[in-house]
């Protein structure tokens, strides 16, 4: 299926369902109207923050509360007008709403245990390493999912090579690539050179592959939250570098096999561990 611009790009697909829910569907900016349409979809979800309340996608106010806690305090996750950053962000609130709890719940956690940050009204002070990489996997994460773990462990070897090319069709029939990062998704509108995501790898059934293809994220959203939940993926150097312009279909290069010459973009790497 392909999609309209400036969504053309296939690693768009988890955000498609809800992109085609919006009133307006298919927005060409992050405008205000695409933000009105959020809120509405957020209430039509009943998307909720960690803390239970209900969720909304309002512009930046100066109210004194801090963004993590904000959420957790009256479910407003600040969303700039004309911003793709933010615009993604409440899309993947929609997509993964269990996720994006776990996580908003994480840094609520992280603030009451600090001093002086517990209030809803305190700004946060020093992040600390903790969030510094909860926000590292939420604006960069993404899950690869496959029914062939020799797909999973070539990826864990960097070798990216007999990944991209000599098992290039396989990819089409035994993996996805589910992005999770806002950041990400912005990156994708142009995508650049070295561009690359966090993944958290998993081996999965035909019939889940099956499902994410039809657009359910449900129970992925369900495995993902409980794992983030239990403080799991929070060292972003466990988490494994995937290139994501290796990926057929992301460009138009890489029809090339030349292309996967270039060792700046497919590096040799370390050895990521099992995550």
């Amino acid at each position: 299926m392909s999609f309209p611009a400036p969504y053309a790009n296939p690693l768009f697909q988890p955000l498609a369902p809800w992109l085609e829910r919006l009133d307006p569907p298919w927005p060409a900016a992050p405008d205000a109207a695409a933000l009105a349409g959020l809120s509405r979809l957020a209430a039509d979800l009943g998307l909720c923050s960690a803390t239970g309340r209900p969720l909304s996608f309002p512009p930046p106010q100066d109210d004194g509360l801090g963004y993590e806690a904000r959420i957790g305090h009256n479910g407003q996750v600040e969303t700039r007008p004309d911003n793709w950053h933010d615009f993604f962000n409440a899309l993947v609130w929609c997509a993964f709403p269990r996720s994006k709890q776990a996580i908003n719940g994480r840094h609520l956690q992280v603030l009451a245990a600090t001093p002086g940050d517990g209030s809803p009204h305190a700004q946060g002070g020093p992040r600390g390493d903790a969030r510094d990489a909860m926000t590292h996997f939420d604006e960069c994460g993404a899950l690869v999912l496959s029914t062939d773990p020799s797909l999973l462990q070539l990826l864990q070897d960097f070798a990216w090579k007999p990944l991209f090319l000599e098992r290039r069709a396989d990819l089409a029939t035994a993996l996805r690539v589910v992005i999770f990062g806002h950041a990400t998704y912005e990156s994708l509108l142009r995508p650049f050179r070295g561009l690359t995501a966090k993944a958290v790898l998993y081996e999965v059934t035909p019939a889940e592959l099956a499902s994410v293809d039809r657009g359910d994220l449900a129970a992925l959203d369900g495995r993902l939250a409980g794992e983030l939940a239990a403080g799991r993926h929070g060292v972003p150097r466990e988490l494994q570098p995937l290139p994501l312009l290796g990926l057929p279909g992301v460009t138009p290069d890489n029809e090339d096999p030349l292309y996967y010459d270039d060792t700046w973009q497919f590096r040799p790497g370390r050895r990521a561990k099992p995550v």
